[in-house]
């Protein structure tokens, strides 16, 4: 039985290629028998040339993006949209994404940090070395008080490309003898990141922008342990020095990410959360069933990772070209959630746009009576211009090879495209034909 599953799926798989070289048309080399649309005119600039990021990666996907500096938050993207190979106009997809908080509370409760907004992370670029930034361009970066530097003008955010491996690989199987056929490719990212020192932290903060539409935000921690933290008068602190001496205090890096989501131009997105829940077999069948529900969320909501489930945003005008609506899921990464405060215990909040909410802690900006933390946003107002927070935790216990200096250590999560385009953007074009085929 179960060979004959696969025969047959060997079989469709065969009749897809088929198809597909059949759509590539007749000429050798020929792309798709329909006709390719026009090139549409080139996107009028969000911004002007030195705050503006465009990348054509190898693959032909195209980046673009507006940069700025805020003295808390440090460099904030705008604008930022995405046009693979076969789309004639960019895909518009954040408005905004920034850090909204690092919060970094210590293990015996003597100390607790807001390092964008009580110590101004923005203001501690630092100017990046040539090296920091191989083959790409270092651009300079206007901090009104820098904390690190000499001059108001830091040399402090880079833009580069970077190689990350097999984009995709697929090795033909045909049923009628001829030869199999590889389909590779390598895949390439556009990378953004600056440094930013906290006392002695230094914090990298990374975007990265890869080929197929996935975006991934990542904060590398490095710098130095604290050598004012080596008494660990908990107790419970880790020796780092000969024998039990020198115990570095543990503590806590809980990463916050604001994100406002312009999906298709429009920041009017809707959330939906998936929720799969697999059941012993039924009678009749060999395995567990596994049923997956959607709840559409169209109130505020303070979220909690659980095993199977997931969080989109989903456009609000905008489809592929197989008429289904574009949307960015969630993918968090590795995470140890601190659950000492209210800000810090949920994995994501969807809130409503507010202006003056800004930061997911210790915020500023708003009016007299405003809470300051992004738990007390979430009030139950009808989510019709969302703004997506995620939290992400690391818990730092010290180790002999964190000095000196300090490894990095990341902590981030990635945006994966859902039906942002109606097949694999990098797609070759002998196997344009396959979608949908394989029936």
């Amino acid at each position: 039985m179960r060979l004959d599953r696969f025969r047959r799926a060997r079989a469709r798989t065969a009749m897809a290629l088929a198809v597909a070289g059949l759509a590539a048309g007749a000429t050798a080399g020929a792309g798709p028998a329909a006709a390719q649309p026009k090139a549409a005119p080139a996107p009028a600039p969000d911004c002007s040339a030195a705050y503006r990021i465009e990348q054509k990666l190898a693959n032909g996907t195209t980046w673009r993006m507006c940069w700025r500096h805020e003295s808390k938050a440090g460099i904030v993207l705008q604008h930022i949209s995405y046009q693979p190979p076969g789309e004639t106009r960019p895909i518009k997809v954040l408005n905004s994404a920034k850090l909204g908080q690092i919060h970094v509370p210590y293990d015996d409760g003597s100390e607790e940090y807001e390092d964008l907004t009580t110590y101004r992370f923005g203001d501690g670029l630092v100017n990046l070395a040539p090296g920091e930034c191989p083959g790409g361009t270092i651009r300079t970066v206007k901090v009104r008080e820098p904390s690190y530097s000499d001059s108001t003008d830091v040399k402090g955010l880079c833009t580069t490309t970077r190689a990350r491996g097999h984009a995709y690989r697929m090795l033909t199987d045909p049923l009628d003898g001829s030869a199999r056929k590889l389909y590779q490719k390598q895949g390439k990212d556009l990378l953004v990141y600056a440094v930013n020192k906290v006392s002695w932290y230094e914090y990298i903060t990374e975007w990265r922008f890869q080929d197929d539409g996935t975006v991934h935000m990542n904060v590398g921690a490095t710098g130095s342990l604290a050598p004012q933290d080596y008494d660990a008068a908990d107790g419970q602190g880790w020796p780092i020095g000969k024998g039990p001496k020198a115990r570095a205090l543990s503590h806590s890096h809980n990463v916050f990410w604001r994100l406002h989501f312009g999906l298709d131009g429009s920041s009017k997105g809707r959330i939906e959360q998936y929720d799969s829940k697999v059941t012993p077999p039924a009678p009749g069948k060999p395995a567990p069933s596994n049923r997956t529900t959607r709840t559409q969320v169209t109130r505020e909501l303070a979220g909690d990772a659980r095993n199977m489930r997931w969080w989109r945003v989903v456009s609000a005008t905008g489809k592929n070209k197989d008429g289904h609506a574009r949307s960015y899921e969630l993918v968090p990464g590795a995470t140890a959630k601190y659950p000492g405060r209210g800000f810090s215990r949920h994995d994501v909040y969807f809130t409503q746009y507010d202006k003056c909410e800004q930061y997911a802690s210790g915020n500023p900006g708003c009016p007299s009576g405003h809470p300051k933390s992004v738990d007390k946003w979430v009030g139950g107002q009808t989510l019709t211009n969302p703004v997506v927070w995620v939290n992400v935790g690391f818990h730092h216990i010290a180790r002999d090879e964190d000095q000196q200096p300090m490894p990095v250590h990341w902590q981030g999560f990635s945006l994966a495209p859902r039906d942002v385009t109606a097949m694999n953007p990098l797609t070759p074009k002998e196997l344009a034909g396959a979608n949908g085929q394989l029936d």
